[in-house]
């Protein structure tokens, strides 16, 4: 290696094209090879259902699948992922709602919402290599993403029904004068489940600044 690539690799500006599949399309991004699968899917190619937590891999929202497995995005660098197929939380049902994502609404398992993704992927490992997971076998498998809302229990329940919701859910509100005692389906639900939903982190401004905090190595 000459001084100059030398040089380009400890300043961290050398890229790579990266070519792979996210939920079914074929894509190439020009990055650094160690640079997060969470920073290339939210940074690159604009799918912020993928939730950035502790970018420690300690919280589990940035769980998606590579090649069927589900992984904690921030700790996969992007080199890791070439030729592999990605799926994130857009792609779990191209545009529908999959019963797992209509048993999440059904059961109000979707709250805040930036848990939501990381726990309907991993969720979504699980069910397809076991339809019908026990109780036991979902905490499990689902024990990696956490929750501050819910408790999980609404979320647990959700996962081991989610194979009465094959045929969608009825999303209409109840009729004026017949709400109370209702269980409508909360009005930003579906937004939550499909990765759709913006947080404040989830925008791009053309004209925003970057801040880099530097801390003094001092006492």
């Amino acid at each position: 290696m000459s001084m100059a690539q030398s040089g380009m690799a400890q300043s961290g500006i050398e890229r790579a094209d990266i070519a792979f599949e996210v939920n079914g399309a074929a894509v190439s991004v020009s990055v650094p090879p160690v640079r997060r699968l969470s920073q290339v899917l939210r940074d690159e190619l604009r799918l912020t259902g993928t939730k950035v937590g502790c970018d420690a891999g300690d919280c589990g929202a940035c769980t998606v699948l590579v090649d069927g497995n589900p992984v904690c995005a921030c700790l996969v660098p992007a080199a890791s992922v070439s030729g592999a197929a990605v799926t994130t939380v857009e792609g779990l049902a191209n545009g529908r709602l999959s019963a797992l994502q209509a048993s999440f609404l059904e059961h109000g398992a979707a709250q805040c919402g930036i848990c939501t993704p990381g726990l309907l992927v991993a969720a979504t490992a699980l069910l397809e290599r076991n339809p019908t997971p026990s109780e036991a076998e979902t905490q499990d498998a689902l024990g990696g993403v956490l929750c501050r809302c819910t408790g999980y229990r609404k979320i647990v329940a959700a996962v081991m029904q989610s194979s009465r919701h094959m045929n969608g859910i009825d999303l209409r509100l109840p009729d004026v004068g017949h709400a109370v005692g209702a269980s409508p389906i909360r009005l930003d639900g579906v937004p939550k489940v499909n990765g759709t939903e913006k947080f404040g982190g989830d925008s791009f401004p053309a004209d925003a600044l970057s801040v880099l905090v530097v801390r003094s190595p001092h006492y």
